[in-house]
Formats: structure tokens, C-alpha cells, sequence
């Protein structure tokens, strides 16, 4: 259980090879002789023996070529006989590397997989390098040099291109996947494995598109949480998102909500693949910048411009030296040097000047990163002043990044930086870009610790009175809600709108109007239209009943004509919003293929359309979240005090987002809504207009459409919070584990006794280093489940007085197996806790969990001496084992 599911195929210490023999594989450029050559090529560290699909013999005689993985490079036809056999040699794993395999034959394959309990990765895949275990099962071309960095790649001629580059670049990889067409191993599955392998430190992606965003995001978000992830994703572009499609046959969806989910992820999107390995570069040397603050070295005023204009350009900021700081740093350089805004040490300066310039920024804490930018000078060093630099790098804080311009007299300037980590680029826009994927990198690292429940902690709307307008509407087989509908259910999330009422003849129009007040505003009311404005079914500031009456009779006629055949049910009104200095906002919600719902925030009134302004979330939203999703927007830069009017309630705007996020996670019938415009303003926000279009939700995991299946990424747990009990006296809480958990998880293992951390982790660490704890705190409730006991305990405060302080004493914790029907379980409960039943309350807790997940069995491994484990186990019915792979354990399984 300690071995990834996929460790056979991506680590394998045997390997079966069908394709064809070595003197019969000549075909130029066949996956058969390219396969053939590339094993031929290098010292692979396990072992390889080559079948042939007409092989005879007995099953005992198949017995002994049983092998891990089972590669296969032969024509279509021939593929299932292959795979059959790969499958009575007990292969645990198989890579199809044939091209021309159609999605039916691709699921035959996959059925063939299953029956045999193999994972198959392909068809038509180009194959797999794990360059240091000396395995090149490609048709790729040469080994790539080994390195810490894996590839992942949709398109495989791609993956040609990339590692061609590498070479001529010195990149090395700890693996290159070739994931191809009609892939029976996804991108989940792979992400999932080099998440969790030690010899890769960040991980490259090339997508076209995906089949499933439930479990791309789980397995992208937990990646993320692990190590950096870079993205670079095609069909950015309708042509080219037209084009994705076809070539990968996954489902590609809209660019700017792929943007929105790999933000959510913690991930970074890039747009050339020299700008992929440029950012992996630099995140992998670990950096945690806590801002856009990049300071400029420089020996010239030119490049240090360019360098600064680009900064302003994508929204990064040019950092300054503190003034104390540069008052310290000018006595130490030439006396050119300018530190008003750019670090500009003359072109007199030289290694001495650019190692005091580097230092003064490193230690100035408001700065996030420095790039050191070197032009060629007459009597200056480029090698020297790059050492310089370089030895400044173990004593970096902070990101460290150089500009070496120039060619063939500053190669080995670039070399000396390159071999002390210190990333080296030739234009300084290329230099700031880089940094730029770093400070995202943080930015969205700060969105994936982000886990909202599903409600907030706002007054509980009335759900099930939007339920019964949702399923009135589609009683009557409609889609479209009419504005009245609309406005009923933002009121049940307690949206402020503007009172509407519905009138029927021209009369009552007219009494309606003269008891709400005038101004009034007149719309029609059709479940048929759309848009009002565009049939001329709106009509504004209407004086007096007169005016109500008369122009009931007008919108009715006039939109008739525009769209005849059209229900008409009336004409609402409602008074109009005193005229204040208020901004129009749009707030809406689109159901993306294959993401699901997406929350939109921009600039509202008629000109939405034309001014495009369009910021995207992933919902569940908190404040955090609807606070950055308002500061992508352009229309953010006008809610402050702005020509005159004051600042917005920023507080009231927010809680709209976060009512909306509210609708979307508890209406899974919501397919579109518009709400525009909201007028905002500093006294509130208020509902003008709102349109709604709802559809059946589809059935979820089981045939449930509860549980949140509707969304991308799965809300906070709340619903399994408790309080129990606790034997003798007091009692405790039970809820799920969220990343602020961190600090009180590490305490929980600090004060363990030697004897339980190495029952609990089969280890003496004394803590957990902050990659596991940050696996363990920020996990995917899709995939998993961690449930912690926790006290109130009293300790001293900062004044000495005792003041209440949470503590974390157990955890349970569940992770699904890859057969998706089963899972393994863990369980710690500290030590001065035991024997007060918390560990058999979170057992049943966390089984309970599984149960909901619709999981049929909960497994475990406790080492064969843990006696008091050994005990609980069976006292809560499980069956106990041997555990045949190490004799030192046993395992335990429990029928969910």
C-alpha cells in the first residue's frame, strides 16, 4: 500500500515488449522500430524480454516472463491478442504505443485492461522516458538527460519539439508521458503518481482538453499543493479551441474558465513552451515571494526601462530600495549610480557594485524579487560580475533572477549562472515574465488554500422556497424564468432587488404605479424573451398614471410586433433607484463544458456586451475569494472614490458574490443568470433587473444530483460537523481538517510519544516536514477525507491571563483507492487523549464518511505490535489478515 498504484508502470522493474522482432521492426519511422532502438540504447536497470503475439506454450511456460509492464508497438489489429497475453503474465501495467486506434477499438482495449487488472496507458501514445531509471520506452527520440522536472503531454509531437529544446538547453527530467488519443491512464492518474514521486520536483503540463473536471481539479489541486505545476494549454483561440478538440478528442471549454480553474488550482498557465520551462525553472528552485515587488539592477539606463515598462505592463510593480536602505547602498557605488526608481550602478559598475546592490535589495523587506540586469561594457567582466551574483544566491531570501544581454561574449557569463541555480534570461521582458509566473505561482497558491463551505456565514436563505419556484417552472416545461420568478428567488438568498410588481391590464398598471411612487419603470413580462431592451419592451422614468397606463398599452403592442407568437404575461413595475452617483455591476453564473458553473463579475448596464469585461471564479466563493475575484475586473478600478463619488460598499457587493456562489451551490438546476445591472453605490448594492434560465440537473455519482456533483471543485464538508461527549467529563468537536489546521496537526505530532509517531507513520521523525503537512491539511474532499477531534483548552495569553486555544487531538483519515469502490484508512489520537473513545468515535466517523461517498470497503495496514489498534480494529468488526507483502503489518478491512 505504500507503492503508488502506477509505480508498475512509470518505475517498473520488468518489462514484456510486443513489438515485433528487432530484425522485423525496419519500417522507418514505425512506434516499432523506434521502440526497438531506443531500448537497444540504454541500460535500462531492470529487466526486458521480448514476446511475440503468435508465442505457444502453457500458461506455466507464460509464467515466467510475468513482468510489471507490458509495452506494446504493434499494428491496431494486433493489440488485443498482445494485451491478452500481457494480461496471463500477470502484468500489472501496459503502454500502447501504436498509432491509428479508434475510440471503439480504444475501449475495447480498456475493457481488456480491466478484466486483466492492468492500467493501460494509451493507445496512441508516443510512450514513456523515466531518463533516471536509464527507461526510454518512446518513440520520442533520444533518452532525455535526467533532471527533476516531468512532462506531461497531450500531443506527441509536442513532446518532440520540447525535449529537442531541452537538449539544446540543458533541462533534464525525472519523466516524459506521452498521454495520447483515447487514453485509458488520464492526466488525474498521472498527476496523481508524480505528485506523490520523489524524484520529481515540478511538473509541466501540455493540454488540449479534458474528459472529467471533477477529477482533473482534485488531482490537479492536490499536485499543486505538493510541488509547482506549469501549464500551457492550446485553444486559447476559437480556431485553435476547434482544432484542440478534434486533435485530442477531450472536451476543451472556454478559455477564460480554464484560466479560472487552473488559478483555483494553485497552478501557473504559461503561453509559449519556452516560457514552460522558464517558469519551472524558476519554480522549482522553491521561492515563496510574498508580492509583485521586483527590484531592477542594472548597468544601463536603457535595458533597465525596458525591464520596468514590462513590469508596468503586466501588472507587476517596479520595487524601490527603502530610503534608508539606498542611503546606506550609494557610498558603495560609482558616483553615476542612480536609486530613485531603478537600481542603476553606471555602466562604470562592476562585480563589487552589483554583489552590494544584490545584497541591499535582498535584505530591503519590501521587496519580492530582484533581477540583475547586465549589459556589455568595455573593461567590465561578464563572468566576474556573474559570479558575483551567483554568490549571492545561498544567501537569497527571495527570488534571484539575471539578464546577461548580449550573444556569443556573455555565454559564459549565462554558464556561470546557470551553474549556481540562478536563473539567466537574454531580454529583460523574457527575465520579467519569469518572475511573473513566480508571483502567480504565490497569488494562486494563496486561491488553492481557499476551501468555502457551501454556505456562508450570512443569514440562512430560503432554499427550499427557491426549490419550489425552480420545479414550477419546469412543471410547466419552461426554461426561463420570468423577471418576477427571477427577482423571488434572489430574494430567497436575501439579494436586495427593487420591489416589482406584476401587472396585468393597463389600469392596474396604472394603480400600481401611482402607489409605489414615480419615477416608475415598466418591462414586459414574457418567459419567451430574453432580452427586453431588444423587442423595445423596456420603458424608463415614467412621470405619472397617465404615463403607466398609456405605456403598459404601448410596450405590449410594440413588442408583438417585434416578436410575435410571444407569451405575454403583463408588464412589471417597479419604482426607479434615486438618481445617485451609484456604478452599474454585472454579477452572473454560466455552466461551462466540462467545469460546470462559473460566477462572472464585471461592468454592467447596456454596454455589457461591448465592453467584455468579464473576471471568472470557480465557485464555492468566501470573502477572500470574492475579494480577488472584484480586483481582476476592470470596472474594479472605478469602485473607490472615483471622479467625484465615494468609495462603494465594497462589504455589501461582496455578499452579493457570495449569495450567488450560495445559489449555485445549492440549485444545481441553475444553468445561466445575469443579474444587470446591480446598482452599487456607499449606502449598498440593489437588483435592478435579473434573467434566469434553469435546466433538470443531471444525475450524479449514483444517480444523486446532491453532493455538489454539479461542481468542479467539491465545497467545504460542513455538514459533518459534531459535537460528542467525551468519556469523563467535557466534550469535543468532529469536523473535517482545512489548511489553517496546519500549526495545531504539527502540534498534535511534536507531542507524541516516539512510540506513536512510529506506529502512526512507521518512522522516528519527530515532526512532519512541510511537504507532508501541507498534503495532510489542504486535501481534496473528492478524493479524500480527514476528519480531527478537536478541544478547547486553556493556555496562558501574550498578558499572562489563560485565554481558550483550539487544539487538534486525533485524526481519521480516509484516501480512495484507484478501483474508486474502496479506501484506506489511518488513525492518531494523542497520547495524554487515549482511552476517552475518540478513536473509535473517528473511525465510525470517517466510515460514516466513506459510506456517503458511496465507497463499499474501508482497509488498512497496523504493524503486527500496535496492540492497542489491534484491539479497537477488531472491537469495531473488521477482519483481520495477514499482510503477505511484509510480515510486520496486518491488515484490516471493514464491509462499508
Amino acid at each position: 500500500m505504500d507503492k503508488h498504484y502506477l509505480t508498475p508502470l512509470f518505475s517498473p522493474e520488468s518489462i514484456v515488449v510486443f513489438a515485433g522482432r528487432p530484425d522485423d521492426a525496419t519500417q522507418p519511422g514505425s512506434h516499432a522500430a523506434a521502440l526497438h532502438q531506443a531500448l537497444r540504447a540504454q541500460r535500462f536497470s531492470g529487466t526486458i524480454t521480448f514476446l511475440d503475439t503468435s508465442t505457444s506454450g502453457t500458461l506455466a511456460d507464460l509464467a515466467q516472463s510475468r513482468a510489471d509492464l507490458a509495452i506494446i508497438a504493434l499494428p491496431p489489429s494486433e493489440i488485443p491478442a498482445a494485451l491478452e497475453i500481457a494480461g496471463r503474465v500477470t502484468c500489472r501495467a501496459a503502454l500502447v504505443m501504436s498509432s491509428g486506434v479508434d475510440a471503439e477499438q480504444a475501449r475495447e482495449l480498456s475493457r481488456i485492461a480491466r478484466r486483466a487488472g492492468m492500467h493501460l496507458l494509451g493507445p496512441n501514445s508516443l510512450g514513456i522516458q523515466r531518463p533516471l531509471l536509464g527507461l526510454n520506452a518512446s518513440a520520442a527520440g533520444p533518452l532525455a538527460k535526467p533532471g527533476s522536472l516531468a512532462l506531461v503531454s497531450q500531443s506527441g509531437a509536442l513532446i518532440t519539439s520540447m525535449l529537442d529544446w531541452a537538449r539544446g538547453n540543458a533541462v533534464g527530467f525525472s519523466a516524459v508521458v506521452s498521454l495520447g488519443q483515447h487514453a485509458a491512464v488520464d492526466i488525474a492518474q498521472v498527476l496523481d503518481f508524480l505528485a506523490n514521486d520523489p524524484r520529481t520536483q515540478s511538473i509541466l503540463l501540455y493540454l488540449e482538453g479534458i474528459a472529467s473536471a471533477r477529477g482533473f481539479m482534485s488531482a490537479l489541486r492536490s499536485a499543486a499543493t505538493a510541488k509547482p505545476v506549469v501549464v500551457l494549454k492550446a485553444g486559447r483561440r476559437p480556431a485553435g479551441n476547434a482544432a484542440a478538440q478534434t486533435h485530442s478528442g477531450a472536451i476543451v471549454g472556454s478559455d477564460d474558465v480554464f484560466d479560472a480553474a487552473l488559478r483555483r488550482a494553485g497552478a501557473v498557465r504559461v503561453r509559449s513552451f519556452v516560457e514552460l520551462f522558464s517558469a519551472a525553472k524558476c519554480l522549482a528552485s522553491r521561492y515563496r515571494p510574498v508580492g509583485t515587488r521586483l527590484a531592477v539592477v542594472t548597468n544601463g539606463g536603457g535595458p533597465g526601462v525596458l525591464a520596468a515598462d514590462w513590469i508596468n505592463e503586466i501588472g507587476l510593480q517596479l520595487g524601490r530600495l527603502a530610503p534608508e536602505r539606498a542611503a546606506a547602498l550609494a557610498p558603495q557605488l560609482p558616483p553615476g549610480a542612480s536609486l530613485t526608481d531603478l537600481i542603476d550602478l553606471s555602466e562604470f559598475a562592476g562585480p563589487a557594485h552589483f554583489r552590494a546592490a544584490v545584497e541591499a535589495a535582498n535584505q530591503d523587506k519590501g521587496l519580492d524579487g530582484v533581477l540583475a540586469i547586465l549589459s556589455p561594457k568595455l573593461g567590465i567582466d561578464a563572468v566576474e560580475v556573474a559570479q558575483a551574483v551567483a554568490a549571492m544566491r545561498p544567501q537569497m531570501g527571495k527570488p534571484l533572477l539575471a539578464c546577461w544581454m548580449g550573444d556569443a561574449t556573455v555565454e559564459a557569463a549565462r554558464d556561470a549562472l546557470g551553474e549556481a541555480d540562478v536563473p539567466c534570461f537574454r531580454s529583460p521582458e523574457a527575465a520579467v515574465g519569469a518572475f511573473s509566473n513566480i508571483a502567480s505561482f504565490y497569488r494562486n497558491q494563496q486561491l488553492l488554500q481557499q476551501t468555502p463551505p457551501p454556505l456562508t456565514a450570512l443569514a440562512k436563505p430560503d432554499i427550499e422556497g427557491a426549490r419550489l419556484v425552480i420545479e414550477s417552472v419546469l412543471a410547466e416545461r419552461r426554461k426561463i424564468l420570468t423577471e418576477m420568478e427571477s427577482k423571488t428567488l434572489l430574494s430567497a438568498f436575501h439579494i436586495p432587488v427593487t420591489e416589482t410588481i406584476l401587472a396585468r391590464s393597463p389600469n392596474e398598471a396604472m394603480m400600481i404605479a401611482t402607489q409605489l411612487g414615480f419615477p416608475v419603470a415598466l418591462k414586459i413580462d414574457s418567459p419567451d424573451i430574453a432580452h427586453k431592451s431588444d423587442v423595445q419592451g423596456v420603458a424608463l422614468n415614467i412621470m405619472n398614471g397617465t404615463g403607466a397606463r398609456d405605456t403598459y398599452q404601448d410596450l405590449v403592442e410594440r413588442v408583438a410586433r417585434a416578436q410575435p407568437g410571444a407569451r405575454i404575461n403583463g408588464v412589471t413595475i417597479q419604482k426607479m433607484a434615486p438618481a445617485r452617483r451609484g456604478r452599474e455591476i454585472h454579477v452572473g453564473v454560466v455552466t461551462d463544458d466540462p467545469f460546470g458553473p462559473v460566477i462572472v463579475f464585471g461592468a454592467g448596464g447596456t454596454m455589457i456586451e461591448l465592453i467584455g469585461d468579464r473576471a471568472m471564479e470557480l465557485p464555492p466563493l468566501n470573502q477572500f475569494l470574492a475579494r480577488r475575484l472584484i480586483e481582476r475586473s476592470r470596472v474594479a478600478q472605478t469602485l473607490g472614490e472615483w471622479r467625484g463619488a465615494q468609495a462603494i460598499d465594497m462589504e455589501a457587493l461582496e455578499q452579493i458574490l457570495l449569495r450567488v456562489s450560495e445559489m449555485v451551490c445549492e440549485l444545481p438546476q441553475l444553468r445561466e443568470m445575469d443579474i444587470n445591472p446591480i446598482i452599487v453605490d456607499e449606502h449598498g448594492a440593489l437588483a435592478v433587473d435579473a434573467r434566469i434560465v434553469i435546466d433538470h440537473p443531471a444525475a450524479g455519482v449514483g444517480g444523486r444530483v446532491n453532493g455538489y456533483n454539479h461542481l468542479a471543485i467539491l465545497p467545504y464538508p460542513a455538514r459533518y460537523e459534531q459535537v460528542w461527549p467525551m468519556r469523563g467529563g467535557g466534550e469535543y468537536r468532529v469536523r473535517p481538517i482545512h489548511p489553517d489546521d496546519a500549526q495545531m496537526l504539527q502540534a498534535l505530532v511534536h507531542g507524541l510519544s516516539p512510540q506513536s509517531r512510529y506506529f502512526r507513520f512507521v518512522s522516528s521523525m519527530a515532526e512532519l516536514p512541510p511537504a507532508m503537512l501541507a498534503r495532510f491539511t489542504l486535501i481534496d474532499y473528492d478524493r479524500e477525507m480527514a476528519l480531527v477531534a478537536v478541544v478547547d483548552e486553556k493556555v496562558p495569553g501574550p498578558d499572562g491571563e489563560p485565554v481558550e486555544k483550539e487544539r487538534i487531538i486525533g485524526v481519521s483519515r480516509y484516501v480512495t483507492n484507484p478501483d474508486r469502490s474502496s479506501c484506506e484508512f489511518s488513525l492518531v489520537v494523542a497520547d495524554d487523549y487515549n482511552g476517552k473513545g475518540l478513536g473509535a468515535r473517528l473511525m465510525e466517523s470517517i466510515m460514516q464518511v466513506a459510506r456517503d461517498k458511496g465507497l463499499a470497503e474501508i482497509e488498512g495496514l497496523v504493524l503486527a505490535n500496535n496492540a492497542s489498534m489491534l484491539k479497537l480494529m477488531r472491537a469495531l468488526g473488521f477482519t483481520v489478515k495477514p499482510f503477505v507483502e511484509d510480515r510486520d503489518f496486518v491488515l484490516f478491512s471493514h464491509a462499508l
